[in-house]
């Protein structure tokens, strides 16, 4: 807490030489002091405290620090024998006198210093305290760059500005807020917490749009001009870190100047905490100046210690003078003596003994009447800096123990929200958990939970009474138009055009954006700024750079969503979807005489010819023993199963199949050449009916292999995407200006000095080709984008006016838009590419191979059966030519080959005779013997 800083204000490597120069003021009470003073047991430790004595904080330390006193000379078990002494030195809230106070303290011989109050004046005796050996104990300088690694002997005894300024982050993020304006007292503590804001919102994606300081001693004249000139800012969260003695006065002058209304966010740091619990009852007249103020307080727990303290505090107040209530600065006070007393029992216990000792480099120079002799140092100081860092103990703040940071353990804050007479808890703020609506302590026992969806708080009652949270910016009231950047076009005017001056522009575009603002509950007033010289289409980078640099508030038109324009600006939802495609000419393909082999590839052609003569052999084979249409000499038998193979193309076979494994593969074959044939009907018509446009350009990758001139429109991102994605030469590139050069390049050809191919996106292809009917898109869409309009980073209206272009497209409104200015007229161009109708045997393998088994197995059955056949038939005939000739050696391979293809051309009847009749001979020779 910075009160009694006063404006001091001076950097740091001059403080020092102030010190030298404030000790002339201390006097002679120095002189005569022993050089050392020692002794094993003190009846008597001092220790100093720093403060503002009639301040908002300093009036509750000074009976907190009594009571920490009285109740640690009452412990037996703390500094027995030893008596603690706090000698009080009043800063007055004055930087200079606050400095002088603290050098009169360390000729006193104080082992330590509670204080001080100020932030500012910590940054100063941090400087004596370090050469002087003497911890520093503040109970209230928050300010997060009072660090211990620059002040190794500044302890701070109260949670840093750090956390609180995260608290503040978290509850802007959970909130939805992008921009706040911070309202601050330009001195160490509020620089220091507001720095502190700064980059806690940038980490969540959110900023400080405007930082108002004024001077610690600001009148209200100052203040008031400041929060008028904040109120003409669009933002409408405000941030307010300052003293508690004169921070009401920023609300009683907001409350005057009509800014506690609904619409604003008001949210207070513990300052405001700590002046409401230090007057109890709060008077109404300062309840009506903070109505619907969210504001943080330091989280104490509850316990049996808090609640004896506090009714002793309030028996205290009635009987004495005392008229503050209990703040939880008071607490950290109270426990900031505890703190010290334990450390230095720890010290004696450890056979610790208080030493000072004269500098050797503190002397005055010749004729020099600043007496630095009287500063002595602690020789002791760094073992009860070490014992105060190791002490733990659970004092009426909780936990009172440091991290290795020299923090504090767990940081917590009340979140309360000032309403009617009074204030109400809407939730904690931890470093464990963030935001939620179950009190720290509870939440430490179970694992930590910081994900977004477990953030939570109850419901705040904003200023101007109402529940609806405040959208957190407006239309800034400085009379000041938007600037909006329009591209000046020389083409595709159906998009943004400007034929009646600059306040005139019209357009697809234009006609959505004024659309969808209509929808906004506010109005916003434009300007259309057009940019560019009229003759060529403005590069689209360099308008989306303007808004930026802050140029240009906005740009609105045809400007394409890609990467890297999002990450200098934001972009609108996409009112239209956009992508690169390929424009290219194409020629008329005459039909030649062989296009009735085009349906098909050759490999296609090579394996159905193979299959039609492979079926025939095999229906050939399972039909010559039984069907006299496939018998006969050999000559006519080959010209059958040259036939029946093709003539089951047209299924016209005369032959009739009668075996019932030759109609089986015959049906599988016919249900194949039915398919083949259809597929082949379906892609000759095709290709013999349908007109044949051929382009020199198939698709990206013949673009790329290519090294023909490439068109693209002036201004667009399309070239830097061929530059950067697709590695095309820039000196490939040509860049045109409207529809008509479209068409002329294109017709020239590269041959001709034109380009063989533009590249645009499709909302522009789509016009073009609905007037020149001679060119076409070839090959797939290569983007993904969509057009948006642009504004600069964190703006409300970008939400905004997304959620309007959404409204527009669910109602309709954004068709109607697109049909009124974008309706194709004129031609179009179908085109079917011979090379994809053609067929190839990936698309018919499956048939091929069902129809190969069927082949296959009915040969399997056919030869097993023929195997059987033959042996029973080849028995008979072995037995009687080996009872009439006697033993013969073995038939040779080729004969008996022989013997089974002349089996095999045998019918099939005869062979079931022959086969009979052995069978009934075998049966009367053996009746017979």
């Amino acid at each position: 807490m910075a009160t009694g800083s006063a404006g001091f204000k001076v950097r740091p490597s001059i403080r020092l030489f102030a010190v030298c120069f404030l000790v002339g003021m201390i006097g002679t009470t120095g002189r005569g002091q022993n050089n050392t003073s020692n002794s094993s047991v003190r009846p008597v430790v001092n220790v100093g405290a720093l403060f503002t004595f009639n301040s908002t904080i300093g009036r509750v330390a000074t009976l907190a620090i009594e009571f920490a006193v009285e109740d640690v000379n009452k412990d037996t078990s703390v500094l027995a024998g030893t008596r603690l002494n706090v000698i009080k030195q009043d800063t007055n809230c004055s930087g200079f006198l606050g400095t002088m106070e603290a050098l009169q303290l360390m000729e006193k011989d104080v082992v330590a210093i509670v204080g001080p109050q100020s932030s500012g004046i910590g940054h100063v005796i941090s400087h004596v305290v370090n050469e002087l050996h003497v911890p520093l104990l503040s109970f209230a300088a928050t300010d997060p760059t009072l660090s211990s690694l620059e002040y190794p002997y500044f302890i701070r005894t109260i949670h840093s500005d750090y956390f609180q300024m995260n608290a503040i982050a978290d509850i802007v993020e959970y909130y939805g807020w992008r921009k706040v304006t911070a309202i601050f007292v330009d001195d160490d503590y509020g620089r220091g917490g507001i720095a502190a804001l700064g980059d806690a919102l940038a980490s969540r994606r959110a900023e400080i749009s405007y930082k108002a300081a004024f001077p610690p001693q600001a009148d209200i004249n100052m203040i008031t001009d400041l929060l008028l000139k904040v109120n003409l800012m669009e933002s409408r969260v405000f941030i307010v870190h300052v003293n508690p003695d004169t921070g009401l006065t920023v609300f009683s002058i907001a409350k005057h100047t009509g800014m506690m209304n609904s619409g604003y966010v008001w949210i207070a740091t513990d300052w405001l905490a700590a002046t409401l619990d230090s007057t109890k009852p709060v008077d109404p007249n300062t309840m009506s100046l903070i109505q619907g103020v969210v504001v943080l307080r330091h989280h104490t727990a509850d316990s049996d210690l808090k609640t004896g303290f506090l009714s002793r505090w309030n028996n205290e107040i009635k009987s004495s003078s005392t008229s503050s209530s209990l703040n939880t600065y008071g607490m950290y006070a109270y426990d900031s003596v505890w703190l010290v007393a334990r450390a230095i029992d720890q010290f004696f216990r450890q056979g610790g003994e208080i030493v000072f000792s004269k500098d050797s480099r503190l002397h005055d120079a010749n004729g020099s009447t600043l007496h630095l002799e009287a500063l002595k140092g602690f020789d002791r100081g760094d073992q009860i800096l070490e014992q105060l860092l190791l002490t733990n103990f659970t004092g009426l703040s909780g936990d009172v123990q440091f991290d290795s940071d020299r923090n504090l353990i767990h940081p917590a804050y009340d979140i309360i929200n000032i309403g009617g007479t009074g204030s109400r808890l809407i939730g904690y703020w931890s470093n464990y958990s963030r935001l939620s609506v179950v009190a720290p302590e509870i939440l430490y026992g179970k694992p930590p939970n910081i994900s977004t969806s477990s953030q939570q708080l109850y419901s705040v009652i904003w200023p101007g009474e109402t529940m609806m949270k405040p959208r957190g910016w407006v239309f800034p009231n400085n009379g000041k138009p938007l600037r909006i950047g329009v591209p000046n076009k020389v083409s595709f005017k159906q998009f943004v055009s400007n034929d009646s001056g600059t306040d005139n522009v019209s357009g697809y575009c234009i006609d959505v954006f004024n659309t969808a603002l209509k929808l906004l509950p506010y109005p916003v007033p434009c300007s259309f700024i057009l940019i560019g010289d009229g003759l060529t289409n403005p590069n689209y980078d360099e308008l989306v750079h303007m808004v930026a640099q802050n140029n240009l508030d906005a740009a609105v038109g045809d400007i394409a969503i890609v990467r890297n324009r999002t990450r200098i600006v934001d972009f609108t939802q996409p009112y239209v979807e956009s992508g690169l495609v390929i424009v290219a000419p194409v020629k008329k393909t005459d039909s030649i005489a062989w296009a009735f082999l085009k349906p098909f590839t050759l490999e296609m052609w090579c394996v159905t010819g193979a299959f039609f003569l492979f079926v025939g052999a095999v229906i050939w084979i399972l039909e010559h023993r039984i069907n006299e249409d496939f018998r006969g000499p050999p000559r006519e038998q080959l010209v059958t199963i040259c036939w029946f193979s093709l003539s089951t193309m047209f299924f016209a076979h005369r032959e009739n199949t009668v075996s019932t494994l030759g109609r089986f593969v015959l049906i599988i074959w016919l249900f194949v050449v039915l398919i083949i044939t259809s597929s082949y009907t379906a892609s000759l018509t095709s290709i013999l009916t349908v007109q044949q446009l051929s382009p020199g350009i198939k698709g990206l990758d013949s673009l790329i292999s290519s090294s023909d001139p490439i068109g693209y429109q002036a201004g667009k991102f399309s070239r830097n995407y061929m530059i950067e994605e697709l590695n095309i030469s820039p000196s490939r590139l040509v860049p045109l200006n409207s529809p008509e050069e479209y068409a002329r390049v294109l017709e020239l050809g590269p041959k001709g000095g034109g380009v063989a191919a533009i590249v645009d996106e499709i909302p522009y292809v789509e016009i073009f080709l609905s007037i020149y009917c001679q060119f076409q898109m070839v090959g797939q869409e290569f983007t993904k984008n969509g057009w948006g309009f642009a504004f600069q980073r964190n703006s409300p209206l970008a939400e905004d006016l997304s959620t309007a272009i959404l409204s527009l497209s669910e109602s309709g409104d954004l068709q109607r838009i697109h049909d009124q200015w974008l309706a194709r007229k004129g031609c179009t161009s179908e085109v079917t590419e011979t090379d994809t109708n053609r067929l190839s045997l990936g698309s018919f393998w499956g048939l091929f191979l069902i129809c190969g088994l069927a082949c296959f197995i009915a040969l399997l059955v056919f030869f097993i059966r023929i195997y059987c056949q033959y042996n029973q038939y080849n028995t008979g005939e072995s037995t009687e030519t080996r009872t009439s000739d006697g033993p013969q050696p073995s038939l040779s391979i080729f004969n008996c080959c022989k013997r089974l293809i002349h089996f095999f051309d045998k019918k099939e009847e005869e062979v079931m005779r022959a086969i009979s009749g052995k069978s009934s001979d075998k049966k009367n020779e053996t009746s017979q013997n």
